[in-house]
């Protein structure tokens, strides 16, 4: 009822403004002394009375917004990025539960995916690129969501704090050794960058997963900025 009541005050108020102006370039066109013989309540035929639809009001305030809220924001990244490492985590373990009660031959496992990249099945690699695909899609949504506009920077910065994390906890790792590979030892996905993973089947595999988790999330952020996009050009 507040909504419908604002809306409709809107809408009165550009009607105002159009009477207004109609009876200003009225009043000038017209000669000294000039008596308005029309009846009252007579429109012109030129003029335009039609009501402003609430949906172009919404969509032109939706279009006019501080610059300070538009841009990469830090924080929804980060909450998408931590959405995207429990979804993984948590389709990981669902699809190797269902692998095991099939008595499926290849275990679905980050360890043997990071260890064994270049000869993985093709089945095991498709099912851990689909699980890097939702958990990374779902994540850039939550971002889009969280920070409105430019869904598609959001997206990006899931994927980049998640490439960044793996780079870091494997240079660590590198340096100060296998027990401070945290991400090895809590059992969390990470890009399979390791040097049996240098050859042919390796890269292709290392570099799929760079490209499905970057289109996912980009696409992701797309959408959660959609759902805002929709209620700002909804006329109910």
């Amino acid at each position: 009822m507040v909504q419908q009541y604002r809306d409709d005050t809107d809408t009165q108020q550009v009607d105002e403004t159009r009477s207004l102006r109609r009876a200003e370039h009225d009043s000038d066109s017209r000669p000294a002394g000039h008596v308005d013989s029309r009846p009252a309540g007579h429109v012109d035929e030129d003029q335009d009375t039609r009501p402003l639809h609430r949906a172009n009001v919404r969509t032109s305030a939706a279009t006019e917004v501080d610059p300070a809220y538009r841009g990469f924001k830090g924080g929804s990244a980060f909450f998408g990025w931590l959405v995207a490492v429990g979804l993984i985590a948590l389709l990981t373990g669902i699809v190797g539960a269902i692998a095991a009660a099939v008595d499926y031959a290849t275990t679905i496992d980050w360890n043997a995916a990071e260890s064994d990249a270049g000869t993985i099945g093709i089945a095991s690699g498709a099912i851990l690129l689909l699980i890097l695909a939702v958990a990374y899609y779902n994540g850039g949504y939550v971002a889009g969501r969280l920070a409105r506009f430019d869904g598609a920077r959001q997206g990006f910065g899931v994927w980049l704090i998640g490439f960044l994390v793996t780079v870091v906890v494997a240079a660590i790792a590198a340096l100060a050794g296998s027990q401070y590979d945290v991400l090895d030892r809590v059992d969390l996905p990470s890009v399979p960058i390791t040097n049996e993973t240098l050859t042919t089947g390796g890269v292709i595999a290392v570099v799929a997963a760079v490209v499905v988790t970057l289109l996912a999330a980009l696409i992701g952020g797309k959408a959660g900025q959609r759902y805002h996009r929709r209620i700002d050009t909804s006329g109910d």
